[in-house]
């Protein structure tokens, strides 16, 4: 079987997810095209040089419908006979299109690949999709659904953290995520955005709040209190399924869950002969990619059977694994691994995570991978395993390992 190698990682900087957010008039096609004509420009990559595009957002609706893979190719300055392909794992979709193109070098479809995903959540809201776990009662009552943020209460209501642990958790993220910029350790990867004049939109991360601290984050009242407790009543439907739990307690807010922004991101794969072709040095070899589905009432706890599968499939022990990331969809999500694992919180989102920077659905995996490989090189690490959550019970997972 053929390696699959990653060559490039960008990405753009995050925008808030509002009206007011820089970014809210680039749309999702603008967007993807820049990233891939970042690919493109910086790997030099003329012609049919790649065989596909693989692209994620999860609200697949509006200007963010149809095929935008391909509409995306179509506007940038990639070979109109590279096709497109648009794909939805939900919060996992940018990881999946990496796993799905690796896996398609591995298996011989192709030597070359874009990977990677979008969401501007300024201009295409999380939900208007109006999915079928959501709203159709027909699946929603036989899997006890629940809003995330509730599955989130109940991650940490089940494991025992507190709501100290959480905005501990979230006030680290903020630093972590402040000093990596000042220190410059995005800056390989992120792609400004300009508009049509050259002139800068948007450079960096808009949504750190690096001021944050326990007291500002001890202020805000819990996000998911009202809903679980009033009608339509979700706690109960919740402890209709873990009926061992009193009560839920609901420990998150908008501090200590992902925030919402635009953005996106791409990623260059290729075989061995791929790299050789173009003149182009490998980074790191893709080892493993594995996903799982879980309960669908509890929903985030994800990373940690995936996590549990991929090193079982690849033969490898926690301890072989020298970072992570795992996405901070909510502060309980990275709890329970760092739990699960007994893993040293220092190896985990070494530059903070997307409580601080934000978490556009469709193109978080890719950017905490690209992250992952930027900290990889800096810090002279060997292997690192990125990992998320995802929306009605599933995780992903994807191991790397410098080349």
């Amino acid at each position: 079987m053929t390696d699959a190698y990653i060559y490039d990682a960008v990405r753009s900087p995050r925008g808030r997810g509002r009206k007011d957010g820089s970014l809210h008039e680039v749309t999702s096609l603008r967007l993807s095209a820049e990233m891939l004509n970042a690919i493109k420009g910086r790997n030099e990559l003329e012609g049919h040089a790649v065989e596909d595009v693989i692209w994620g957002n999860a609200t697949q609706v509006g200007e963010q419908g149809g095929c935008l893979a391909r509409s995306a190719v179509l506007a940038s300055d990639l070979d109109q006979r590279i096709p497109g392909l648009s794909i939805n794992r939900f919060c996992a979709s940018g990881l999946e299109a990496v796993n799905l193109a690796a896996n398609q070098i591995r298996a011989g479809a192709g030597a070359g690949y874009i990977a990677g995903g979008v969401e501007m959540m300024s201009r295409v809201p999380m939900g208007s999709d109006g999915a079928a776990i959501a709203v159709d009662p027909s699946i929603a009552m036989d899997s006890y659904f629940v809003p995330q943020g509730i599955s989130a209460d109940i991650i940490a209501t089940e494991y025992g953290f507190s709501r100290e642990d959480a905005d501990a958790l979230a006030v680290e993220s903020q630093k972590r995520a402040a000093a990596a910029w000042e220190d410059g350790r995005f800056h390989r990867s992120v792609v400004p955005v300009r508009d049509r004049n050259g002139l800068p939109i948007l450079e960096r991360d808009e949504y750190l709040r690096p001021d944050t601290d326990m007291q500002t984050l001890g202020s805000l009242k819990p996000a998911f209190q009202d809903m679980g407790e009033t009608m339509p009543g979700f706690d109960k439907i919740a402890l209709m399924k873990y009926p061992h739990l009193e009560r839920i307690n609901h420990v998150h807010h908008a501090g200590n869950s992902s925030g919402i922004v635009d953005g996106a991101a791409a990623i260059l794969l290729g075989s061995k002969e791929f790299g050789e072709r173009h003149g182009l040095n490998p980074r790191a070899r893709i080892r493993a990619s594995a996903k799982i589905g879980t309960d669908p009432t509890i929903m985030l706890t994800g990373p940690v059977p995936v996590t549990e599968k991929i090193l079982a499939d690849s033969g490898m022990k926690i301890s072989d694994i020298d970072l992570f990331e795992v996405n901070e969809a909510f502060a309980a999500v990275v709890l329970r691994f760092m739990q699960a694992f007994e893993v040293d919180p220092a190896r985990v989102n070494v530059n903070g995570g997307a409580i601080a920077m934000g978490h556009p659905l469709g193109a978080t995996g890719a950017i905490i991978l690209g992250t992952l490989l930027d900290e990889m090189e800096r810090s002279d690490r060997e292997t690192g395993l990125a990992t998320l959550c995802v929306a009605s019970g599933m995780g992903a997972a994807t191991i790397i390992e410098r080349v």
